[in-house]
């Protein structure tokens, strides 16, 4: 990974990549599943993209950080804003995202359902 440019623009992903829970690899170390970036022609590094679920795990933490406190201490409007931005992520077509969202955010599946269910009503 030579020369300022490539560095540049490996430095500039750096914070997309984390922020979707990836990791950023050696191109010639890129499997088939992994997105390879090209900088002026050139392989500049490999992205070994986040399983699904890891991504859910990696949002809730991301959400959490961002409002400064554990997730289960939100008022019950902040808890269904946050259902209702997951919802539109995708978070809930994940195997076992509606179990791990009720359990970030300290309440039951019941109540995330109701949270969903309350969202199409109105």
């Amino acid at each position: 990974m030579s020369g300022t440019g490539q560095g540049a623009f490996i430095a500039a992903v750096k914070p997309l990549v984390d922020a979707m829970g990836g990791e950023m690899i050696p191109p010639d170390e890129a499997g088939p599943d992994d997105v390879v970036l090209s900088w002026e022609g050139v392989a500049a590094v490999a992205v070994r993209l986040p399983q699904l679920a890891d991504s859910l795990d990696h949002i809730l933490a991301a959400l959490e950080r961002r409002r400064g406190v554990p997730l289960a201490e939100l008022d019950r409007k902040a808890k269904q804003e946050i259902v209702r931005s997951l919802e539109a992520r995708g978070a809930f077509a994940v195997r076992h995202g509606v179990e791990t969202v009720a359990s970030a955010l300290g309440v039951s599946r019941f109540t995330v359902y109701n949270y969903l269910n309350r969202e199409k009503g109105a």
